[in-house]
């Protein structure tokens, strides 16, 4: 049988009230009681039941996480940091994949069943309106990896991608490449729209072209159309994973990388650092992305009624095998 919370206070010489505040964030609990009360728990092996306490505290310590891109494998990086810091920080992360979903007051719909505390949203690509729906509908609210403005209408954290694009072709600019390209995402995909906004803001005269997703295959595919006609000679692909696929069609064209075709991607994704991919890249910091979103969510569990804010964070190009060096 399940130890119980009176056996833990029998034991511990405190009342149950006392040991269900030594387990309840935020309240008012002595030092002293709470040495006991885990000393207690710690001797009988005991472990208080998460769900009994939310029918009493109306809260769950459920967060959604939600996404739409689990072909991508950068997403395995990015849920397995924000698992660990939800975890980390007190709070249960229960997975949502959302691929194919369109309409978001269905999403809402879901997400409420399992009464969850609040959602974080980690998509550049859901259809408009998402994250924006659970705000409308009470429910807190982050979009991870979303598109920041002046004003948003839900809290958003991720990098500036126009910023991130100009770089990109800044670094290309300046290793003496001159007709370049840029190989997006989903056309539609606010990643893909900003990047390349940048992109061309410092060589408006690059060939644009895009994926029909964010992964290795659409990559590949892309690049192995671009390379049946005049070609750049370098790109920007605006992942890494379309990176890695366009290396592949480049290779299998028989081809060279850095001396014929220059690629850089941007993500700085595990497998960017492979020896046999050795990517040259843009790193977007996913740990500071991550660990922002869970505190703004912390934030607006204390505060629901805060305003909604975007914490950027910068960039830098991480120098491997697939670009020419500065001259």
């Amino acid at each position: 049988m399940a130890v119980t919370l009176k056996e833990v206070a029998e034991r511990a010489g405190v009342s149950r009230a006392a040991v269900s505040r030594a387990y309840t964030a935020g309240a008012s609990v002595s030092a002293k009681t709470r040495a006991k009360v885990e000393q207690a728990a710690a001797d009988l092996g005991y472990s208080p039941n998460m769900l009994a306490r939310s029918l009493t505290t109306r809260k769950t310590q459920l967060v959604g996480l939600v996404s739409n891109n689990f072909h991508n494998p950068v997403f395995l990086q990015i849920f397995d940091l924000f698992t660990r810091v939800l975890q980390d920080h007190g709070l249960r992360p229960l997975l949502v994949n959302l691929t194919d979903e369109t309409d978001p007051a269905r999403s809402v719909r879901l997400l409420r069943q399992y009464s969850v505390d609040g959602v974080i949203v980690a998509s550049s690509h859901l259809p408009d309106g998402f994250a924006l729906a659970f705000r409308q509908a009470g429910v807190p609210v982050v979009h991870a990896f979303g598109r920041a403005t002046r004003a948003p209408e839900v809290a958003v954290v991720g990098i500036d991608n126009h910023a991130a694009g100009r770089m990109a072709a800044q670094t290309l600019l300046a290793r003496g490449y001159l007709r370049l390209g840029f190989m997006g995402g989903p056309e539609h995909a606010s990643t893909t729209q900003d990047r390349m906004a940048g992109f061309l803001s410092a060589a408006p005269d690059a060939s644009v072209s895009f994926a029909g997703a964010y992964s290795f295959e659409a990559g590949h595919a892309e690049m192995v159309r671009l390379l049946q006609r005049p070609r750049p000679e370098a790109w920007f692909c605006g992942d890494d994973v379309l990176s890695i696929g366009a290396l592949t069609a480049v290779a299998e064209a028989g081809l060279a990388v850095p001396g014929d075709v220059g690629i850089i991607g941007l993500n700085d994704m595990a497998m960017a650092s492979w020896a046999n991919i050795n990517l040259t890249t843009i790193h977007q910091p996913f740990e500071a992305i991550v660990r922002g979103s869970v505190d703004l969510i912390q934030g607006l569990f204390a505060d629901p009624d805060r305003l909604p804010e975007a914490r950027l964070f910068p960039c830098h190009i991480v120098e491997r095998g697939t670009l020419r060096p500065l001259p």
